[in-house]
Parts: C-alpha cells; sequence; structure tokens
C-alpha cells in the first residue's frame, strides 16, 4: 500500500479525480462559486488529511501535473495569434491596463502587508500574487520571497478573481470585451483567462495576451518599486 501510495501515479489520480468531481460540482450549480479548482483543492486537502498521507508522497505525482503549467501557458499563444489584428487596434489600452494593473497589484500588496504588520518575507512572497505561477515563482525568487507562499498566492487570487470577476462584470455593465479581457488577465492570470475564454472568444484571447505581458511587465517594475519602496518608507 506504501509503495502506491509514494508512486507517482498515485498523485496523479488523486488529482484528476477530484479536479473531475469539482467539474461535476460547477455543471451541477452552474455557480461561478462553484469553481473546480477550489473544490479539487479542498477535496485533496481532506482526503491527505484523513488518510494521513504526507504532501511529500502525494507531490510526486502532483509536481507531474505541475510541470504541464508551462506548455499550458504557451498554448494560449493559439487564441492570441487569431486576435493580434484587435490587439494591435487596441494596444495603448492594454498596454495602459497592463501597466496600471501591475502597479496597482504591487501598491495592494504592500499597503496591505504593511496594515496587518506582514514581514518583509511575506510581502515579496505576496507581490507576484496577480501573474501565472511560472513567472510568478520566478519573481518570487529574484525578490526573496518564498515559492510555496506564492503559489498560494497565485491560486487563491486565480480562483477569487474567475469567480468575482464575471460577476462585476454584470454589476458595472462593461459591454466592452477587450476591457474585459484585459481586467481578467491582469487581475487573476491563467485562471481568469480560462474564464474569460468560456465567456467569449475574444474576451480569452485578450486576456491571455494580457496574463503574458502583464507577467514580464511586473517582472521589470516590480523589483524596482520594492527597491523604491525600502529606500522611502524603510
Amino acid at each position: 500500500m506504501n509503495d502506491l501510495i509514494t508512486s507517482p501515479i498515485f498523485g496523479v489520480i488523486v488529482s484528476l479525480i477530484a479536479y473531475e468531481f469539482g467539474t461535476y460540482i460547477k455543471k451541477k450549480g452552474r455557480l461561478s462559486i462553484f469553481n473546480p479548482l477550489l473544490i479539487a483543492i479542498i477535496i485533496l486537502i481532506f482526503f491527505l488529511q484523513k488518510f494521513h498521507i504526507s504532501y511529500k508522497d502525494y507531490n510526486n505525482g502532483g509536481q507531474i501535473i505541475s510541470f504541464f503549467l508551462f506548455p499550458a501557458t504557451v498554448a494560449l499563444a493559439l487564441p492570441m495569434y487569431k486576435k493580434f489584428a484587435l490587439f494591435k487596434k487596441n494596444v495603448v489600452p492594454i498596454l495602459i491596463g497592463i501597466f496600471s494593473g501591475a502597479i496597482s497589484g504591487f501598491v495592494c500588496v504592500v499597503f496591505f502587508s504593511e496594515l496587518f504588520g506582514l514581514t518583509d518575507l511575506l510581502t515579496k512572497s505576496l507581490i507576484p500574487k496577480s501573474i501565472t505561477t511560472p513567472i510568478g515563482i520566478a519573481l518570487s525568487k529574484q525578490l526573496g520571497g518564498l515559492s510555496s507562499i506564492t503559489v498560494v498566492a497565485i491560486i487563491m487570487t486565480g480562483i477569487i478573481g474567475s469567480i468575482v470577476g464575471p460577476v462585476l462584470y454584470k454589476i458595472l455593465k462593461i459591454k466592452d470585451k477587450v476591457a474585459f479581457g484585459i481586467a481578467m488577465g491582469a487581475s487573476s492570470h491563467a485562471l481568469g483567462t480560462a474564464r474569460a475564454m468560456e465567456i467569449g472568444e475574444t474576451e480569452g484571447a485578450m486576456s491571455g495576451l494580457t496574463m503574458a505581458i502583464s507577467g514580464v511587465v511586473t517582472v521589470l517594475i516590480c523589483p524596482f518599486l520594492w527597491n523604491l519602496f525600502l529606500i522611502m518608507v524603510k
């Protein structure tokens, strides 16, 4: 039995089952709060705790799934390519939205970290919360944060954004598909992009494009903003 638990196949199978169950609940519930990834995470935590399975044993297979984050991110290039003419037409508002999102995201993390008395280590780990996981981990290491905390922050940001984004879309009566895509991509990375694709091809393409550029912009400006913050406040 122990050999089965430590096998990479075990982690892959239980992850897929948990996600399929989450997808089933989403289809039945038909509410955005029933996010398949969120449900899968809850199921896995309960399962591992209930049967006293260590995260190390589970992650033998879990890291195989994590590996596919990279090709999955690259796969977003297809809808981006199909809508590239739309990007060229809206390049200025898209870039303004990306820079605004990156700067406001940084400011919010630093402000609330100071408000609640978080350490610099935690603050640096939370700064990459709005960009896709592979880039976020690299930025976290560059800043000197903890990548494990960064991954949790990125996942939670994506889940919350994918749930709240469409609701705000309706409440604020946003009609512009490009604007919605930019907002989802800049704030909730891949999970937000996946949700945007469910809403429409244009929204998904703009979100994927924004997510890619936003990751690069965030990596470039956040170390500078962090050092500037340390000089001004610390």
